[in-house]
C-alpha cells in the first residue's frame, strides 16, 4: 500500500507551476498594455481634443416671397430633392401682368414724346437756316437801298433827279433797315424756340427713363411671384398651401442644401490653447458611429458663444460662480460628408481635433 501510494503520489508544488504561470503571463500582457497605451497616450492621444458638444449645420435657406398674392400653385411636397431654378411655388401673377402691360404703355407713350420733339427740333433748325437766309437777303436789300438812297440824293442836289425819287429812295432804305432787323429777330426767336425744345427733350428723356425704371420694377415684381430654388437642395418646412394668401417677407417653404455641410463643435477654452485652422478633425456621428468621417478646422469663432447670446451673462454681481466657457469651432467636413445624406444639418457628432 505505501508502494502504491507513493508511485500515485503527485509531487509536491508541480501542480501550482501552470497557475503560477498563468498568473505572471496575465501580469505581463496587462503590463504590456499599459505599456502600449501609455505610449500612445504619450505620442498621441495627449494631443487630442474632444468634446460632444458638435452639431452639423448648413445654410439653411427659408424662402419668402418679395410680392404678397395669392397662392395658385405649390410644385413640390415636403422632403423632396429640387434643383437651382426649379419651380417652388406660383404666387397669382395677374395684377403684376397688368401692372408691367400699363408701364410698357407709359414707355411707349414717352418714347413718342420724345420722337415728337426730335421731330420739332429737325423742324426748328429749318426754320433757323430761312431765318439766316432771310437776314443775308435783308442785308443786301439794305446794301442796295443805302446805295439807291446815296445815288438819288446826289443826283436830286444838282438837279438831275426829282426830289420825288430821292424820297422814295429814303424810305425804301428805310423799309430795308426794318425788315433786316426783323429777320434778326426772327432768326432769335426761331433759336429761342430750339432752347425750349432742347429744354423739352431733356424732359421727356427724364419721363422715358422713369417710365422704363417702373417697366423694370413691374417686370421684377411679376418674376417675384414665382419662388424658385436658388441652389440643389431638398425642401423642407413646407408652410405654403393653394389658396393661402402669402403677405411679402411670409416664410413659406425652406430648403436645406445639398452640399456645403460642416460641424460647429463646441470646445472647452482649456481646449483651445494648441487649436489652429487646418488641423485635422475624427467626427464620430451619432447617426452612424461606425463611420469614419474627418475634416479639417477651418477657424474658431472670436468669443465665447455666451457673448453672442440673446441675454449675455452680467458677471459683475456680488454672486458669481465661474462656468466653464465654450468656443465654436467650424470644421469643415471632406469628402462626401459634406453632401446631403448621412449627415443632416441639426445632427448630433463628436468631434476629436489633433492638436499636434
Amino acid at each position: 500500500m505505501s508502494g502504491a501510494a507513493a508511485a500515485g503520489a503527485v509531487p509536491k508544488g508541480r501542480g501550482k507551476l501552470p497557475r503560477r504561470a498563468l498568473i505572471w503571463g496575465g501580469a505581463v500582457i496587462l503590463a504590456a498594455a499599459a505599456l502600449g497605451w501609455g505610449v500612445n497616450d504619450w505620442l498621441y492621444g495627449q494631443y487630442i481634443e474632444s468634446t460632444d458638444d458638435a452639431y452639423v449645420g448648413g445654410n439653411v435657406s427659408a424662402l419668402a416671397p418679395q410680392v404678397s398674392g395669392l397662392v395658385t400653385q405649390v410644385a413640390v411636397t415636403d422632403n423632396e430633392a429640387v434643383h437651382k431654378g426649379q419651380l417652388l411655388i406660383q404666387l397669382d401673377d395677374r395684377p403684376y401682368r397688368a401692372a408691367l402691360a400699363k408701364t410698357r404703355a407709359d414707355v411707349q407713350a414717352a418714347q413718342a414724346a420724345l420722337a415728337n420733339l426730335a421731330a420739332q427740333e429737325t423742324l426748328q433748325n429749318a426754320l433757323i437756316e430761312e431765318a439766316q437766309t432771310a437776314i443775308a437777303s435783308a442785308d443786301a436789300a439794305v446794301t442796295l437801298g443805302l446805295a439807291n438812297q446815296t445815288r438819288y440824293s446826289n443826283l436830286a442836289s444838282i438837279n438831275a433827279g426829282s426830289v420825288q425819287q430821292a424820297q422814295t429812295a429814303r424810305a425804301t432804305y428805310k423799309q430795308n433797315l426794318a425788315a433786316a432787323q426783323k429777320a434778326r429777330a426772327a432768326l432769335k426767336a426761331a433759336q429761342a424756340q430750339l432752347d425750349v425744345i432742347n429744354t423739352q427733350k431733356a424732359q421727356a428723356q427724364a419721363s422715358l427713363a422713369a417710365a422704363q425704371a417702373g417697366e423694370q420694377d413691374a417686370a421684377l415684381n411679376e418674376q417675384y411671384t414665382q419662388i424658385r430654388a436658388p441652389f440643389d437642395g431638398t425642401v423642407g418646412n413646407r408652410a405654403a398651401h393653394v389658396g393661402d394668401y402669402a403677405s411679402a417677407g411670409t416664410q413659406l417653404i425652406s430648403l436645406v442644401p445639398a452640399t456645403g455641410l460642416w460641424v460647429d463643435a463646441n470646445f472647452k477654452e482649456d481646449q483651445l490653447a494648441h487649436m489652429r485652422p487646418g488641423q485635422e478633425v475624427q467626427i464620430s456621428a451619432d447617426i452612424s458611429p461606425g463611420t469614419k468621417i474627418t475634416g479639417i478646422v477651418q477657424s474658431l469663432s472670436p468669443a465665447s458663444g455666451s457673448v453672442f447670446s440673446l441675454l449675455p451673462a452680467e458677471n459683475a454681481t456680488g454672486n458669481f460662480t465661474k462656468i466653464v466657457q465654450r468656443v465654436p469651432v467650424r470644421i469643415l467636413l471632406e469628402g462626401n460628408a459634406g453632401n446631403l445624406g448621412l449627415l443632416r444639418p441639426g445632427l448630433s457628432v463628436t468631434a476629436s481635433v489633433n492638436t499636434k
